[in-house]
């Protein structure tokens, strides 16, 4: 255990206040992030987009993580852990307000806009958060903790697409029929303009909750941790300081390693639905099939929670989900209809282990390199971004199913090789 692990366990042994405030902001994190699946279709529709440009909505949302990672962590070294979640918080309330004008105009890149700003606050957020949950307690059972982060995180992801989609996709195909036949450009803009609109009462009590909570969050007596001292032993000895960031090959490797699950999970999580849609299947159907892939998540998660460390360790956890992975995803190329449908929505159950197990993993003995080693992994969600628009492109080219196996298949064998091999802390 390094030595400021044991420092946070001696702040923080008189209550679980920690745990319960990072557990809220881990709901939040799953509220807001998992609204894109309900978003990519909504905003396809409202504003006559194809599947290349609705999942511009993951590439807006999570490229903020990959721009705005680097410049949190120094935000976090002038700020501190609790103050910079309380600024995160405030950053996406922005965000969501941003949503009222979009709405109003009807305006796609103004919609973008309003989820790049959410994304910089969720990256100061992140950047936070996951080294705080990780070093608050021994690092041998950091992926426990992590798993109970994701149950929040992921219980509100359930949650969120069934929630928005009530509000603002009711009698979706109608509308989506509708559109087909209407003649009078007035009428059709007058029926995607009432569409827009059902947005901006949502985004608004987002923005309110989010503007309480970061209120809260800076007045909470939620403890500072120090995590910019040299890594100490088991017998409290300082070990030696490496030169860089870099010098850390379980990081440099954790980095690509994150990068690839990110993209596995949002293509599980939000793409689902416009893969259900390649598919031939309605919008009525397919607005809530994230919530099925967040379903098994959190059985995963709860599971993580039963096993890690006391039957099993967080890299052999993660070894045997990614083979879940590499099966779960061939098994969805091999069917066809609602049970290829039924196997993406089960690689929830093998992604829900990888965050919890690699970050750990990958900033395991990095000392006074945590932050800016949090701040990089971080960096890595924008794999969120990327694979969505590669699978876009070959969708239009290979068909939803080849597709998918070429995004998912190479992404879940990276994954198997860090478990195995790439997570080892020897010099870069």
């Amino acid at each position: 255990m390094t030595q400021t692990s044991k420092d946070t366990a001696v702040n923080t042994k008189n209550g679980i206040n920690p745990i319960i405030i990072i557990g809220a902001l881990f709901f939040i994190f799953g509220f807001i992030t998992w609204l894109n699946g309900t978003l990519i279709p909504f905003l396809q529709l409202a504003c006559e987009l194809n599947t290349s440009q609705a999942l511009l909505v993951t590439f807006a949302f999570y490229m903020a993580y990959f721009f705005l990672a680097i410049p949190s962590s120094y935000i976090l070294k002038w700020s501190g852990f609790k103050n910079g979640m309380s600024l995160g918080l405030f950053v996406m309330a922005i965000g969501a307000l941003i949503f009222v004008p979009a709405a109003m105009m009807r305006a796609f890149p103004l919609f973008l806009i309003g989820l790049f700003v959410q994304g910089m606050g969720l990256s100061l957020l992140q950047t936070a958060s996951n080294p705080y949950i990780t070093v608050v307690g021994p690092i041998e059972s950091a992926a426990k903790r992590i798993s109970i982060m994701g149950i929040c995180n992921k219980v509100a992801g359930v949650l969120s697409p069934l929630i928005l989609s009530a509000m603002v996709l009711k009698g979706a195909t109608e509308i989506e029929e509708k559109i087909k036949i209407i003649t009078d450009p007035l009428e059709k803009e007058g029926l995607l303009d009432a569409l827009a609109n059902r947005v901006i009462l949502p985004y608004i009590i987002i923005a309110i909750v989010l503007v309480i909570l970061a209120i809260l969050i800076r007045l909470s007596s939620l403890p500072e941790i120090n995590t910019d001292e040299d890594e100490v032993d088991t017998d409290g000895k300082v070990v030696a300081s490496r030169a860089s960031v870099f010098s850390y090959r379980n990081l440099n490797l954790g980095v690509i390693c994150l990068f690839l699950y990110v993209g596995a999970e949002v293509m599980a999580g939000d793409v689902i639905g416009t893969y259900g849609s390649s598919l031939g299947m309605g919008l009525d159907q397919t607005k809530i099939f994230t919530s099925y892939t967040l379903a098994t998540m959190v059985l995963g998660y709860i599971l993580g929670i039963a096993l890690i460390p006391k039957y099993i360790k967080q890299e052999t956890a993660l070894m045997v989900a990614a083979i879940i992975g590499l099966l779960f995803t061939l098994a969805s190329y091999l069917t066809t209809g609602y049970t290829s449908i039924v196997f993406i929505a089960l690689l929830g159950l093998a992604n829900s282990i990888m965050w919890p197990a690699i970050f750990p993993l990958a900033i395991k003995g990095l000392g006074k390199f945590t932050k800016i080693g949090s701040a990089l992994l971080v960096m890595g969600i924008s794999g969120g971004a990327i694979l969505p628009q590669i699978y876009a492109s070959l969708e239009t080219s290979l068909g939803p199913q080849t597709g998918f196996l070429v995004c998912m298949f190479p992404a879940y064998l990276y994954i198997l090789f860090y478990a195995v091999e790439g997570h080892k802390t020897v010099k870069a």
